[in-house]
């Protein structure tokens, strides 16, 4: 399946304001709709209620808040959610055009008459959610839409590992001086991202959009400093709330400053933010196939779950 974006998000397609809103004709109604900017605290809102330790879902408020360095607007077209009676039960963010990551409500999960609902949007080119042709879908597993769609000719696709670390404890000391970037300091977070990640185009420009989404008084973005006090590292974490699991997204380590355990220890940095936050744990979920990532993960402390996989239609 195609990859989500180096550059945090491919361009979207904007939604056709004809179709922007249906109703579904089948049990349960339930309304799609792509929200309005004034309404995307609605949807985080949503998200950090369904997260929780035992069944992390797909979609967290951090995902959506670091897709906010593109601007609230451009993430908010790029947004689907399905209400019923006034409650969100389910959201939908084209990471790219083709790929839907999609969460739904924990109680709604495996309920038929929802996948259902989902499944006729998700086939149906016309409700502007997925394109005809090939399309991807990333979904937390247990979820029924993704049983189903199997069951109706989708296949397998690539695996992800889940990794977490329960916060109860106090965390391991980093062992390496760690800065909170702030508007002072960015250049110096956006340098380590440039030097990280090779097709990374990551702005100043792109860090006030970042700065002035709503999801970012529940990030912190940290700097990790060697003993020569050179930036080696860096990390993105955001709170879901008190007592629910934290996200990690991104991390990354300076190129020139690799395989001196900079990763394991820029970690271990993001897990004692979270916790002091009130986190429950900190999670991530990465490629299978980036042993490396997997790796650094696993030697601080975190715990990989059950494989996630992805599943797609062809062209």
């Amino acid at each position: 399946m195609p990859k989500p974006s180096s550059s945090l998000i491919a361009p979207t397609r904007k939604p056709d304001a004809s179709r922007a809103t249906r109703v579904s004709t089948l049990p349960m109604m339930s309304e799609l709709s792509t929200p309005a900017v004034t309404e995307f605290d609605e949807v985080l809102a949503a998200l950090r209620d369904w997260q929780h330790d035992k069944a992390p879902l797909e979609l967290h408020p951090g995902d959506l808040g670091w897709a906010c360095a593109h601007g609230v607007e451009k993430l908010v077209s790029s947004v689907r959610t399905w209400s019923r009676d006034g409650r969100i039960v389910a959201v939908g963010f084209l990471d790219q055009p083709d790929l839907l990551r999609l969460a739904v409500a924990p109680d709604l999960q495996r309920d038929e008459a929802t996948a259902r609902v989902l499944i006729e949007d998700l086939t149906t080119p016309e409700r502007g959610v997925l394109p005809a042709g090939a399309a991807y879908l990333a979904a937390a597993n247990g979820t029924l839409v993704k049983e189903l769609l199997l069951a109706e000719g989708w296949e397998t696709d690539d695996p992800w590992t889940p990794l977490s670390l329960d916060l109860s404890e106090p965390v391991k000391d980093p062992g390496l001086r760690i800065e909170v970037a702030d508007s002072k300091s960015a250049h110096v977070w956006i340098a380590v991202t440039l030097a990280a990640w090779e097709k990374s185009k990551f702005t100043m420009d792109r860090w006030h959009a970042l700065a002035a989404g709503p999801a970012f008084a529940d990030a912190r973005f940290l700097i990790a400093y060697n003993d020569q006090d050179t930036p080696v590292a860096n990390i993105g974490v955001w709170s879901a709330g008190p007592g629910k699991p934290g996200l990690i997204e991104p991390l990354g380590t300076h190129r020139d400053h690799r395989h001196q355990g900079h990763g394991r220890a820029v970690t271990l940095a993001g897990a004692v933010a979270l916790r002091a936050m009130g986190s429950s744990s900190a999670f991530v979920c990465t490629q299978s196939s980036l042993a490396g990532a997997v790796a650094t993960y696993k030697s601080a402390g975190f715990t990989p779950g059950a494989e996630r996989l992805d599943i797609s239609r062809s062209a």
